[in-house]
Protein backbone atom coordinates (compact mmCIF):
# COMPACT_ATOMS: atom_id res chain seq x y z
CA UNK A 1 0.00 0.00 0.00
CA UNK A 2 2.31 2.64 0.90
CA UNK A 3 4.36 1.82 -2.57
CA UNK A 4 1.05 2.38 -4.29
CA UNK A 5 0.81 5.80 -2.39
CA UNK A 6 4.55 6.83 -3.29
CA UNK A 7 3.59 6.30 -6.95
CA UNK A 8 0.07 7.82 -6.95
CA UNK A 9 1.32 10.72 -5.56
CA UNK A 10 4.17 11.30 -8.29
CA UNK A 11 1.79 10.34 -11.15
CA UNK A 12 -0.85 12.65 -9.80
CA UNK A 13 1.55 15.94 -9.66
CA UNK A 14 3.11 14.91 -13.45
CA UNK A 15 -0.91 14.94 -14.73
CA UNK A 16 -1.45 18.33 -13.21
CA UNK A 17 1.35 19.82 -14.47
CA UNK A 18 0.76 18.51 -17.85
CA UNK A 19 -2.77 19.95 -18.06
CA UNK A 20 -1.63 22.93 -16.91
CA UNK A 21 -2.42 23.30 -13.38
CA UNK A 22 -0.66 25.33 -11.40
CA UNK A 23 2.58 22.94 -9.26
CA UNK A 24 2.66 25.96 -6.38
CA UNK A 25 -0.96 24.58 -5.57
CA UNK A 26 -0.64 21.22 -6.49
CA UNK A 27 2.55 19.99 -5.21
CA UNK A 28 1.77 20.35 -1.75
CA UNK A 29 -1.87 18.74 -2.20
CA UNK A 30 -0.24 15.88 -3.63
CA UNK A 31 3.02 15.20 -0.71
CA UNK A 32 0.07 16.05 2.10
CA UNK A 33 -2.64 13.60 0.26
CA UNK A 34 0.36 11.34 0.50
CA UNK A 35 0.83 11.35 3.77
CA UNK A 36 -2.72 11.55 5.15
CA UNK A 37 -3.14 7.73 3.10
CA UNK A 38 0.11 6.99 5.13
CA UNK A 39 -0.40 8.31 8.77
CA UNK A 40 -3.29 11.11 9.22
CA UNK A 41 -1.84 12.63 12.65
CA UNK A 42 1.47 13.18 10.73
CA UNK A 43 0.08 15.55 8.30
CA UNK A 44 0.40 19.08 10.22
CA UNK A 45 3.85 17.80 11.43
CA UNK A 46 5.51 17.45 7.99
CA UNK A 47 3.47 20.34 6.11
CA UNK A 48 5.21 22.63 8.50
CA UNK A 49 8.51 20.75 9.70
CA UNK A 50 9.15 19.30 6.34
CA UNK A 51 7.62 20.50 3.18
CA UNK A 52 7.82 23.88 4.04
CA UNK A 53 10.93 24.04 5.76
CA UNK A 54 12.71 22.32 2.29
CA UNK A 55 10.56 24.70 0.24
CA UNK A 56 11.61 27.87 2.08
CA UNK A 57 15.21 26.27 2.32
CA UNK A 58 15.46 26.26 -1.43
CA UNK A 59 14.05 29.59 -1.43
CA UNK A 60 16.75 31.11 1.47
CA UNK A 61 19.41 29.65 -1.48
CA UNK A 62 18.49 30.18 -4.75
CA UNK A 63 15.72 32.87 -4.92
CA UNK A 64 18.38 36.05 -5.14
CA UNK A 65 19.85 33.73 -8.03
CA UNK A 66 16.10 33.19 -9.67
CA UNK A 67 15.36 37.26 -9.26
CA UNK A 68 19.63 38.20 -10.86
CA UNK A 69 18.87 35.92 -13.68
CA UNK A 70 15.53 37.00 -14.73
CA UNK A 71 16.40 40.52 -14.19
CA UNK A 72 20.04 39.79 -16.56
CA UNK A 73 17.98 38.08 -18.88
CA UNK A 74 15.51 40.93 -19.52
CA UNK A 75 17.90 43.90 -19.65
CA UNK A 76 20.07 42.53 -22.35
CA UNK A 77 16.57 41.91 -24.55
CA UNK A 78 15.50 45.84 -23.70
CA UNK A 79 18.97 46.89 -24.72
CA UNK A 80 19.11 45.50 -28.26
CA UNK A 81 21.91 42.53 -26.80
CA UNK A 82 19.91 39.93 -27.83
CA UNK A 83 18.95 41.03 -31.04
CA UNK A 84 22.56 41.97 -32.23
CA UNK A 85 23.46 38.14 -31.15
CA UNK A 86 20.55 36.43 -32.98
CA UNK A 87 21.77 38.54 -35.93
CA UNK A 88 25.13 37.73 -36.01
CA UNK A 89 25.34 34.22 -35.23
CA UNK A 90 22.44 33.81 -38.17
CA UNK A 91 24.73 35.76 -40.69
CA UNK A 92 27.70 33.36 -39.38
CA UNK A 93 26.38 30.03 -39.28
CA UNK A 94 23.09 30.68 -41.50
CA UNK A 95 19.69 30.16 -40.64
CA UNK A 96 19.35 26.61 -40.92
CA UNK A 97 21.88 26.45 -37.99
CA UNK A 98 19.46 28.03 -35.25
CA UNK A 99 19.15 25.49 -33.14
CA UNK A 100 23.14 24.43 -33.17
CA UNK A 101 23.03 28.04 -32.15
CA UNK A 102 21.09 28.02 -29.13
CA UNK A 103 22.33 24.39 -28.40
CA UNK A 104 26.04 25.73 -28.63
CA UNK A 105 25.68 28.90 -26.79
CA UNK A 106 23.61 26.94 -23.62
CA UNK A 107 26.47 24.64 -23.29
CA UNK A 108 28.89 27.29 -22.95
CA UNK A 109 27.19 29.10 -20.38
CA UNK A 110 26.39 26.53 -18.16
CA UNK A 111 30.29 24.65 -19.35
CA UNK A 112 31.04 28.15 -17.63
CA UNK A 113 29.39 27.71 -14.43
CA UNK A 114 26.58 29.93 -14.48
CA UNK A 115 23.55 28.13 -13.18
CA UNK A 116 21.16 25.99 -15.44
CA UNK A 117 18.38 28.13 -14.00
CA UNK A 118 19.93 31.46 -15.05
CA UNK A 119 20.79 30.47 -18.19
CA UNK A 120 16.93 29.45 -19.33
CA UNK A 121 16.39 33.10 -18.17
CA UNK A 122 19.63 35.06 -20.47
CA UNK A 123 19.43 32.43 -23.37
CA UNK A 124 15.07 32.51 -23.87
CA UNK A 125 15.47 36.28 -25.33
CA UNK A 126 18.17 35.02 -27.73
CA UNK A 127 16.21 32.02 -28.56
CA UNK A 128 12.95 33.81 -29.03
CA UNK A 129 14.22 36.32 -31.15
CA UNK A 130 16.27 33.32 -33.70
CA UNK A 131 13.47 31.38 -33.93
CA UNK A 132 11.10 34.64 -34.79
CA UNK A 133 13.61 35.54 -37.13
CA UNK A 134 13.69 32.05 -39.09
CA UNK A 135 10.51 30.99 -38.72
CA UNK A 136 10.79 27.76 -36.64
CA UNK A 137 8.31 27.41 -34.24
CA UNK A 138 8.23 28.38 -30.71
CA UNK A 139 6.85 25.42 -29.01
CA UNK A 140 9.98 23.57 -29.85
CA UNK A 141 12.30 26.15 -28.09
CA UNK A 142 11.94 24.57 -24.78
CA UNK A 143 13.70 21.39 -26.10
CA UNK A 144 16.42 23.57 -27.33
CA UNK A 145 17.11 25.22 -24.91
CA UNK A 146 16.45 21.97 -22.37
CA UNK A 147 19.51 20.08 -24.59
CA UNK A 148 21.87 22.95 -24.53
CA UNK A 149 21.58 23.27 -21.19
CA UNK A 150 20.11 20.22 -18.72
CA UNK A 151 21.86 17.95 -20.78
CA UNK A 152 25.78 17.09 -21.38
CA UNK A 153 26.91 19.92 -19.52
CA UNK A 154 25.28 19.66 -16.89
CA UNK A 155 26.72 16.27 -15.59
CA UNK A 156 28.77 14.51 -18.77
CA UNK A 157 31.43 16.87 -20.09
CA UNK A 158 34.35 16.28 -17.94
CA UNK A 159 34.77 18.93 -15.38
CA UNK A 160 31.76 20.72 -15.62
CA UNK A 161 31.23 22.60 -12.64
CA UNK A 162 27.39 21.58 -12.05
CA UNK A 163 26.19 20.33 -8.90
CA UNK A 164 25.30 17.21 -10.47
CA UNK A 165 28.89 16.61 -11.18
CA UNK A 166 30.24 17.54 -8.13
CA UNK A 167 28.22 15.58 -5.50
CA UNK A 168 29.60 12.21 -6.78
CA UNK A 169 33.61 13.53 -5.53
CA UNK A 170 32.30 13.84 -2.29
CA UNK A 171 30.97 9.69 -2.18
CA UNK A 172 33.54 8.43 -4.12
CA UNK A 173 36.84 10.94 -3.44
CA UNK A 174 37.09 11.58 -7.09
CA UNK A 175 37.14 14.80 -8.89
CA UNK A 176 35.04 16.72 -11.49
CA UNK A 177 36.79 15.04 -14.28
CA UNK A 178 36.60 11.59 -13.34
CA UNK A 179 36.51 9.21 -16.53
CA UNK A 180 37.08 12.26 -18.97
CA UNK A 181 37.03 9.42 -21.86
CA UNK A 182 33.75 8.23 -21.25
CA UNK A 183 32.61 11.86 -20.53
CA UNK A 184 33.43 13.43 -24.19
CA UNK A 185 31.58 9.76 -25.47
CA UNK A 186 28.58 10.26 -24.00
CA UNK A 187 28.48 14.08 -24.66
CA UNK A 188 29.14 13.59 -28.31
CA UNK A 189 26.20 10.73 -28.46
CA UNK A 190 23.68 13.52 -26.36
CA UNK A 191 25.11 16.44 -28.89
CA UNK A 192 24.91 14.50 -32.38
CA UNK A 193 21.41 12.26 -31.71
CA UNK A 194 19.86 15.50 -29.72
CA UNK A 195 20.56 17.63 -32.85
CA UNK A 196 19.60 15.15 -35.37
CA UNK A 197 16.43 15.09 -33.72
CA UNK A 198 15.38 18.43 -33.33
CA UNK A 199 16.51 18.87 -36.35
CA UNK A 200 14.60 16.63 -37.55
CA UNK A 201 11.17 18.48 -35.49
CA UNK A 202 12.01 21.60 -37.44
CA UNK A 203 11.54 20.19 -40.55
CA UNK A 204 8.86 18.39 -39.98
CA UNK A 205 7.14 21.56 -39.40
CA UNK A 206 8.76 23.48 -42.36
CA UNK A 207 7.13 21.14 -44.27
CA UNK A 208 3.95 21.91 -42.44
CA UNK A 209 4.24 25.39 -43.25
CA UNK A 210 3.97 25.98 -39.63
CA UNK A 211 6.21 29.16 -38.79
CA UNK A 212 6.93 30.74 -35.34
CA UNK A 213 3.28 31.38 -34.43
CA UNK A 214 1.29 33.89 -32.83
CA UNK A 215 -0.62 35.15 -29.70
CA UNK A 216 3.02 33.53 -27.36
CA UNK A 217 2.66 34.43 -23.99
CA UNK A 218 6.03 36.18 -22.76
CA UNK A 219 6.68 38.13 -25.99
CA UNK A 220 8.58 40.67 -26.48
CA UNK A 221 8.62 42.01 -29.84
CA UNK A 222 11.62 43.78 -31.17
CA UNK A 223 11.89 47.43 -31.02
CA UNK A 224 13.26 48.32 -34.17
CA UNK A 225 13.68 52.10 -32.50
CA UNK A 226 17.36 50.78 -30.71
CA UNK A 227 19.75 51.36 -32.25
CA UNK A 228 22.40 47.99 -33.74
CA UNK A 229 24.77 46.98 -31.13
CA UNK A 230 28.23 45.53 -32.68
CA UNK A 231 27.82 41.84 -31.68
CA UNK A 232 31.41 41.95 -29.46
CA UNK A 233 29.66 44.93 -27.35
CA UNK A 234 26.54 42.54 -26.73
CA UNK A 235 28.22 39.30 -25.83
CA UNK A 236 30.54 40.95 -23.45
CA UNK A 237 27.83 40.63 -20.38
CA UNK A 238 27.69 36.63 -20.60
CA UNK A 239 31.57 36.52 -21.18
CA UNK A 240 31.45 39.10 -17.68
CA UNK A 241 29.09 36.41 -16.46
CA UNK A 242 30.88 33.52 -17.22
CA UNK A 243 34.59 34.77 -15.78
CA UNK A 244 33.20 36.35 -12.97
CA UNK A 245 31.52 33.69 -12.13
CA UNK A 246 34.62 31.28 -12.07
CA UNK A 247 36.82 33.92 -10.50
CA UNK A 248 34.32 33.99 -8.01
CA UNK A 249 33.71 30.69 -7.04
CA UNK A 250 37.67 29.92 -6.75
CA UNK A 251 38.46 33.10 -4.44
CA UNK A 252 35.17 33.15 -2.66
CA UNK A 253 36.28 30.39 -0.23
CA UNK A 254 40.38 32.03 0.63
CA UNK A 255 38.67 35.20 1.54
CA UNK A 256 36.36 33.98 4.07
CA UNK A 257 37.53 30.47 4.94
CA UNK A 258 35.32 27.23 6.16
CA UNK A 259 33.28 29.46 8.20
CA UNK A 260 32.30 33.38 6.98
CA UNK A 261 30.99 35.47 10.04
CA UNK A 262 30.19 39.35 10.57
CA UNK A 263 29.33 41.49 13.39
CA UNK A 264 27.49 44.61 12.42
CA UNK A 265 27.46 45.92 15.97
CA UNK A 266 30.56 45.51 18.23
CA UNK A 267 29.80 43.12 21.02
CA UNK A 268 26.89 41.72 19.48
CA UNK A 269 26.01 38.54 17.95
CA UNK A 270 27.92 37.23 14.77
CA UNK A 271 25.90 36.07 12.19
CA UNK A 272 27.63 33.20 10.55
CA UNK A 273 27.52 31.10 7.85
CA UNK A 274 29.09 27.91 6.38
CA UNK A 275 30.68 28.93 2.85
CA UNK A 276 30.99 25.48 1.26
CA UNK A 277 27.60 25.93 1.25
CA UNK A 278 27.32 29.41 0.21
CA UNK A 279 30.04 29.86 -1.86
CA UNK A 280 28.97 29.07 -5.58
CA UNK A 281 26.27 30.91 -4.69
CA UNK A 282 27.77 34.33 -3.69
CA UNK A 283 29.87 33.73 -7.38
CA UNK A 284 26.42 33.34 -9.34
CA UNK A 285 25.22 36.25 -7.70
CA UNK A 286 28.16 38.76 -7.63
CA UNK A 287 28.51 37.12 -11.07
CA UNK A 288 24.80 38.17 -12.24
CA UNK A 289 25.20 41.66 -10.78
CA UNK A 290 28.82 42.37 -12.61
CA UNK A 291 26.79 41.38 -16.09
CA UNK A 292 23.85 43.50 -14.81
CA UNK A 293 25.72 46.38 -14.44
CA UNK A 294 27.91 45.92 -17.98
CA UNK A 295 24.63 45.96 -19.65
CA UNK A 296 23.40 49.10 -18.13
CA UNK A 297 26.75 51.43 -18.39
CA UNK A 298 26.96 50.15 -21.96
CA UNK A 299 22.85 49.99 -23.14
CA UNK A 300 21.64 52.77 -20.56
CA UNK A 301 19.68 54.82 -23.49
CA UNK A 302 17.97 51.92 -25.01
CA UNK A 303 16.99 50.50 -21.52
CA UNK A 304 16.08 53.46 -19.37
CA UNK A 305 12.91 54.19 -21.05
CA UNK A 306 11.68 50.75 -20.49
CA UNK A 307 13.30 49.78 -17.34
CA UNK A 308 10.60 50.45 -14.64
CA UNK A 309 8.15 47.84 -16.89
CA UNK A 310 10.85 45.46 -17.84
CA UNK A 311 11.64 45.20 -14.32
CA UNK A 312 8.00 44.47 -13.05
CA UNK A 313 7.93 41.53 -16.05
CA UNK A 314 11.37 40.35 -14.48
CA UNK A 315 10.41 40.27 -11.12
CA UNK A 316 6.95 38.69 -11.68
CA UNK A 317 9.19 35.58 -13.75
CA UNK A 318 11.58 35.06 -11.00
CA UNK A 319 8.98 34.59 -8.63
CA UNK A 320 6.66 32.06 -10.51
CA UNK A 321 9.89 30.36 -11.62
CA UNK A 322 11.18 30.37 -7.94
CA UNK A 323 8.23 29.57 -6.37
CA UNK A 324 7.44 26.02 -8.98
CA UNK A 325 11.01 24.96 -8.16
CA UNK A 326 10.64 25.58 -4.40
CA UNK A 327 7.46 23.41 -4.01
CA UNK A 328 8.82 20.66 -6.32
CA UNK A 329 11.83 20.43 -3.64
CA UNK A 330 9.24 20.45 -0.90
CA UNK A 331 7.51 17.68 -2.43
CA UNK A 332 10.79 15.54 -3.28
CA UNK A 333 11.67 16.13 0.51
CA UNK A 334 7.94 14.45 1.68
CA UNK A 335 7.93 11.34 -0.98
CA UNK A 336 11.48 10.57 -0.14
CA UNK A 337 10.46 10.26 3.89
CA UNK A 338 7.41 8.23 2.99
CA UNK A 339 7.78 4.29 3.83
CA UNK A 340 6.77 3.68 0.20
CA UNK A 341 10.14 5.28 -1.15
CA UNK A 342 12.01 2.92 1.20
CA UNK A 343 10.12 -0.13 -0.69
CA UNK A 344 11.39 0.84 -4.01
CA UNK A 345 15.52 1.77 -2.69
CA UNK A 346 15.38 -2.13 -1.54
CA UNK A 347 13.93 -3.07 -4.79
CA UNK A 348 16.62 -1.32 -6.54
CA UNK A 349 19.22 -3.01 -4.91
CA UNK A 350 18.78 -6.22 -6.18
CA UNK A 351 20.06 -5.15 -9.41
CA UNK A 352 23.38 -7.73 -9.90
CA UNK A 353 25.52 -5.57 -12.44
CA UNK A 354 26.99 -2.01 -10.53
CA UNK A 355 26.81 -0.10 -13.44
CA UNK A 356 23.66 -0.77 -14.75
CA UNK A 357 22.22 -1.11 -10.71
CA UNK A 358 23.93 2.64 -10.13
CA UNK A 359 22.30 3.85 -13.15
CA UNK A 360 18.83 2.72 -12.86
CA UNK A 361 18.81 3.37 -8.98
CA UNK A 362 20.27 7.03 -9.54
CA UNK A 363 17.52 7.87 -12.69
CA UNK A 364 14.67 6.67 -10.68
CA UNK A 365 15.24 8.28 -7.76
CA UNK A 366 15.92 11.13 -9.84
CA UNK A 367 12.62 10.87 -11.84
CA UNK A 368 10.91 10.36 -8.07
CA UNK A 369 11.88 13.15 -6.75
CA UNK A 370 12.12 15.86 -9.94
CA UNK A 371 15.48 16.82 -9.49
CA UNK A 372 18.68 15.35 -10.45
CA UNK A 373 21.01 16.64 -7.49
CA UNK A 374 18.10 15.21 -4.95
CA UNK A 375 17.84 11.96 -6.69
CA UNK A 376 21.85 11.66 -6.29
CA UNK A 377 22.12 12.61 -2.94
CA UNK A 378 19.60 10.36 -1.69
CA UNK A 379 21.43 7.23 -4.11
CA UNK A 380 24.86 7.99 -2.57
CA UNK A 381 23.89 8.84 0.87
CA UNK A 382 21.98 5.68 1.34
CA UNK A 383 24.20 3.01 -1.15
CA UNK A 384 27.71 4.75 -2.15
CA UNK A 385 29.05 2.07 0.32
CA UNK A 386 27.67 -0.69 -1.48
CA UNK A 387 28.61 0.39 -4.95
CA UNK A 388 31.93 0.82 -4.16
CA UNK A 389 32.06 -2.79 -2.70
CA UNK A 390 30.35 -4.23 -5.74
CA UNK A 391 33.34 -1.56 -7.72
CA UNK A 392 36.25 -3.40 -6.24
CA UNK A 393 34.66 -6.90 -6.68
CA UNK A 394 33.86 -6.04 -9.93
CA UNK A 395 37.62 -4.31 -10.60
CA UNK A 396 35.61 -1.28 -11.84
CA UNK A 397 36.94 2.12 -11.21
CA UNK A 398 35.42 4.85 -9.09
CA UNK A 399 35.85 7.38 -11.51
CA UNK A 400 33.69 5.07 -13.65
CA UNK A 401 31.21 5.09 -11.31
CA UNK A 402 31.55 8.94 -10.17
CA UNK A 403 30.75 9.53 -14.33
CA UNK A 404 28.00 7.08 -14.59
CA UNK A 405 26.05 8.44 -11.12
CA UNK A 406 26.23 12.14 -12.75
CA UNK A 407 25.28 11.07 -16.20
CA UNK A 408 22.01 8.92 -14.38
CA UNK A 409 20.96 11.50 -12.83
CA UNK A 410 20.46 13.80 -15.81
CA UNK A 411 18.32 11.28 -17.04
CA UNK A 412 14.39 10.61 -15.86
CA UNK A 413 15.00 13.82 -13.17
CA UNK A 414 12.74 16.12 -16.46
CA UNK A 415 9.86 14.55 -16.08
CA UNK A 416 6.58 16.35 -15.71
CA UNK A 417 6.65 17.75 -12.79
CA UNK A 418 10.73 18.85 -12.25
CA UNK A 419 11.23 21.95 -11.05
CA UNK A 420 13.74 22.99 -14.07
CA UNK A 421 11.26 22.33 -16.86
CA UNK A 422 8.35 24.14 -15.10
CA UNK A 423 10.58 26.62 -14.51
CA UNK A 424 11.90 26.33 -18.57
CA UNK A 425 8.30 26.62 -19.91
CA UNK A 426 7.30 29.12 -17.67
CA UNK A 427 9.79 31.78 -18.81
CA UNK A 428 8.94 30.63 -22.14
CA UNK A 429 5.03 31.12 -21.49
CA UNK A 430 4.63 28.09 -23.39
CA UNK A 431 3.02 24.66 -21.95
CA UNK A 432 3.39 21.10 -21.20
CA UNK A 433 1.20 20.40 -24.17
CA UNK A 434 3.03 22.47 -26.66
CA UNK A 435 6.74 21.53 -25.73
CA UNK A 436 6.41 18.59 -23.24
CA UNK A 437 6.99 16.16 -25.68
CA UNK A 438 10.03 17.81 -27.34
CA UNK A 439 11.61 17.43 -23.62
CA UNK A 440 10.93 14.18 -23.00
CA UNK A 441 12.51 13.11 -26.38
CA UNK A 442 15.67 15.09 -24.78
CA UNK A 443 15.06 13.69 -21.49
CA UNK A 444 15.32 9.74 -23.02
CA UNK A 445 18.27 11.07 -25.15
CA UNK A 446 20.11 12.10 -22.11
CA UNK A 447 18.84 8.58 -20.55
CA UNK A 448 20.12 6.33 -23.03
CA UNK A 449 23.42 8.34 -23.21
CA UNK A 450 23.81 6.49 -19.42
CA UNK A 451 23.56 2.97 -20.93
CA UNK A 452 25.56 3.73 -23.90
CA UNK A 453 28.66 5.17 -21.94
CA UNK A 454 28.19 1.87 -19.94
CA UNK A 455 28.55 -0.47 -22.81
CA UNK A 456 31.14 1.49 -24.06
CA UNK A 457 33.33 0.93 -20.98
CA UNK A 458 32.55 -2.86 -20.99
CA UNK A 459 33.80 -3.13 -24.55
CA UNK A 460 36.67 -1.26 -24.62
CA UNK A 461 37.82 -0.81 -20.96
CA UNK A 462 39.01 2.72 -21.55
CA UNK A 463 37.83 5.69 -19.51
Amino acid sequence: MSFVVCLAALFFLMLVAYRGFSVILFAPVAAIGAVLLTDPAAVPVIFSGLFMEKMVGFIKLYFPVFLLGAIFGKLIELAGFSRSIVSAVVNLLGPRRAIVSIVLVGAVLTYGGVSLFVVVFALYPFGAEMFRQVGIPKRLLPAVIALGAFSFTADTLPGTPQLQNIIPTAFFGTTAYAAPILGIVGSIFIFVVGISYLEFRRMQAHRAGEGYGTGHLNESLPDDSVPPVPPLLAVLPLVVVGLANLFFAWHIPGWFGPQASATLVEGGTAVSVETHVWAGIWAVEAALLLGILTVVAFGYRAIAGHFAGGSKEAVGGALLAGLNTATEYGFGAVIAALPGFLVIKAALTSIPNPLINEAITVTTLAGITGSASGGLSIALGAMAQQFIAEAQAYGIPLEVMHRVASMAAGGMDTLPHNGAVITLLTVTGLTHRQSYGDIFAVTIIKTTAAFVVIGFYYLTGLY
